[in-house]
């Protein structure tokens, strides 16, 4: 059924119950997302989709939309707290950008600069987390790790369905794990989509490093923002 809601004041056909990404992309509307794939169920754990629905703050891929909503995007303290989460994501791994194989194709990456980050203004933990290096084509490089658990959900055994990915413990003890087992069965191009579905540089395939010249890999050919919008422009 086709409603109406308001995106910063501006009215926005759509579709009742699509959502509200979507929705705000097809409309021009920017929004930051790192655990959130179009067509896959929403993870809702980066929360770097924030924005006010109806006065309160709620993770834009979480959202279906309903008729006469209103939802605010574009304001100061909104900006921040999108740019703080990033920052958040930054301080609490180990993100050396110059020498990570997914620099130019990281979604992280890509979406600081797009909300304007030069330093976080939390303290860096610099974490130590052992690397997992015992699959045949898979190398988990955990200290780049967000928690985004798209692995996690989208990246199952072909046959029986079991997760190949896991998160095993919580808090600071937190790392990303991997069923070796399972992992050496996967075909090439799901260890591609692996290596691809991560927003980061943890998940990699080895033997495939830095095989995108600069200048040609991804958001260098096309920025995050103008990904998520396609053809529409704000």
């Amino acid at each position: 059924m086709s409603i109406q809601i308001t995106i910063d004041g501006q009215p926005v056909a759509a579709e009742e119950g699509h959502n509200l990404v979507d929705v705000a992309a097809e409309n021009g509307v920017y929004i930051p997302t790192l655990c959130y794939l179009k067509g896959h169920p929403c993870l809702g754990t980066c929360r770097v989709c924030s924005v006010r629905v109806n006065g309160h703050v709620a993770a834009a891929c979480s959202v279906p939309v309903a008729d006469g909503m209103q939802v605010e995007v574009e304001t100061t303290e909104l900006a921040d707290m999108r740019k703080a989460l990033i920052e958040f994501l930054f301080s609490e791994g180990n993100h050396n950008c110059p020498s990570c194989e997914k620099s130019g194709r990281c979604d992280l990456q890509a979406t600081a600069y797009e909300v304007g980050m030069m330093v976080s203004r939390f303290p860096y933990r610099f974490p130590v987390r052992e690397r997992a290096v015992a699959a045949d084509h898979i190398w988990l490089e955990r200290d780049r790790c967000i928690f985004c658990q798209r692995c996690v959900e989208f990246i199952r055994d072909r046959k029986t369905d079991q997760k190949i990915f896991s998160i095993k413990g919580r808090g600071s003890t937190a790392q990303i794990e991997i069923n070796t087992e399972l992992a050496d069965a996967m075909p090439p191009e799901q260890v591609r989509e692996a290596a691809d579905i991560c927003p980061v540089g943890c998940i990699l395939e080895k033997g495939v490093g830095f095989n995108d010249p600069i200048g040609q890999r991804k958001f260098e050919i096309q920025s995050v923002r103008e990904r998520a919008l396609g053809d529409k422009k704000k």
